[in-house]
């Protein structure tokens, strides 16, 4: 996944838990790691917080099909898988 590419997710990730009022302190969290990942480029925080957006997406589109996007959540896996 390219640097855009995992900063475009992240972003999206960050809209949907926000609009969904999903796990605020984790919405935080992710909102640093992206921060500490544009300064030095280093994923791991992004990745270990993105794993634990995913599962809550994953549950919440498992209660609600339209909640959470099919393509959020492939993004998602290919962030967190690779």
């Amino acid at each position: 996944m390219t640097e855009k590419n995992l900063v475009k997710t992240v972003q999206s990730t960050l809209e949907k838990l926000g609009k969904l009022k999903l796990d605020q302190q984790l919405q935080e969290e992710l909102t640093w790691c992206l921060g500490s990942y544009e300064y030095d480029q280093n994923p791991v925080g992004v990745i270990e917080k993105s794993s634990k957006a995913l599962e809550l997406l994953k549950s919440k589109r498992e209660e609600h099909a339209r909640a959470v996007s099919k393509k959020l959540i492939e993004d998602l896996e290919k962030l967190v898988l690779n």
